[in-house]
């Protein structure tokens, strides 16, 4: 068995497809364009809140844009999930969401389970009917395991539907989609462009090491980081390998308390190796920088860049563009 017929079995058979219906609940128009406050169906009965960006480029008759899900950082700050990325909290780092708007994205940022308002209502987790924080997040992934399920593949699954919302927009080339985030959100662009090929091109930040780099050295992943059966076979090296042949941006901290730096570069060698014997080298691209874990400006705008260059250039028309690449040494 592959290794991607492998992790496929693990993460199960997605929900029943419904209908995304995606429904506006506000608009505000601001000088760089348009955030939409939406929501759209996941799956029968439930449903993600997300921003959805359009640039002020969409009312100019350019034609169609390149799309992106920006996936927001987890930090353990429940109450912020899709307003960080699209501009909204105060930590300015972490608004990637905004800054590709204001390149020409359209950009939808969603709330992941457990955070902003795909949480339990606020009188509710005030009385103490319901856990909150933490101690949620680790209800829904103990209630999907009970289930057969993963929070793991609860995010992809959703992720996918967030790239349906995005390709079924009248200003969006579905042929030009991408994702990133930080953290937990780079976690997911990963998991996202490796299950879903719609994605041309993603960007991870400080979001992916060797599950063993972490479990060594005692640190406690994040259930979403998580998926139950995966060490019998391999690591996320591998699963990254599986990734070729598309393109894709790895950046990390030398000093991330969260994903160790030799993990990384484990990840990046295993990665790199692939990337040779599938023939296209340059569609894999990796950066560390000093200091832990953060998205600092001069990392976002090398990701802006990759993405430009993949999704607006002239390549991205042809399917998987060749873009420079920026080593990371073993």
């Amino acid at each position: 068995m592959t290794i991607r017929a492998f992790v496929l079995q693990l993460l199960g058979e997605p929900p029943l497809s419904v209908a995304a219906d995606l429904a506006v609940r506000s608009e505000s128009a601001l000088p760089w364009g348009k955030r939409l406050l939406v929501d759209y169906a996941v799956s029968e009965g439930e449903r993600a809140v997300a921003y959805l960006l359009i640039p002020a480029a969409a009312r100019a008759g350019v034609g169609r844009l390149p799309g992106v899900v920006a996936v927001h950082r987890h930090a353990g700050e429940f109450w912020l999930g899709k307003s960080e990325p699209a501009g909204l909290s105060a930590n300015t780092m972490y608004h990637y969401g905004l800054e590709l708007c204001r390149r020409g994205y359209v950009v939808l940022c969603p709330d992941l389970p457990g955070f902003e308002d795909r949480r339990p209502p606020e009188y509710q987790r005030a009385e103490g009917t319901v856990p909150d924080g933490e101690r949620y997040e680790h209800l829904l992934a103990t209630q999907l395991l009970l289930e057969g399920s993963s929070l793991r593949a609860r995010h992809t699954f959703e992720l996918v539907r967030a790239l349906d919302v995005l390709a079924g927009l009248d200003a969006v080339d579905p042929n030009r989609l991408g994702a990133i985030g930080h953290g937990l959100g780079g976690h997911e662009a990963f998991w996202l462009a490796w299950y879903d090929a719609r994605v041309r091109a993603a960007v991870c930040s400080c979001g992916l090491g060797t599950l063993g780099s972490i479990l060594r050295r005692h640190i406690l992943p994040n259930p979403a980081l998580c998926l139950p059966g995966l060490l019998r076979v391999a690591d996320l090296d591998a699963v990254a390998a599986d990734l070729a042949p598309c393109p894709f941006l790895l950046a990390a901290g030398e000093e991330d308390p969260f994903f160790p730096i030799d993990g990384v570069r484990q990840v990046v060698a295993a990665a790199q190796a692939a990337y040779a014997r599938a023939g296209v080298p340059e569609h894999w691209s990796a950066v560390a920088f000093p200091g832990g874990h953060s998205f600092p400006q001069t990392v976002r705008e090398e990701a802006y860049r990759f993405l430009d260059r993949w999704l607006k250039g002239a390549e991205a028309s042809g399917g998987r563009p060749v873009a420079a690449s920026v080593a990371m040494g073993a």
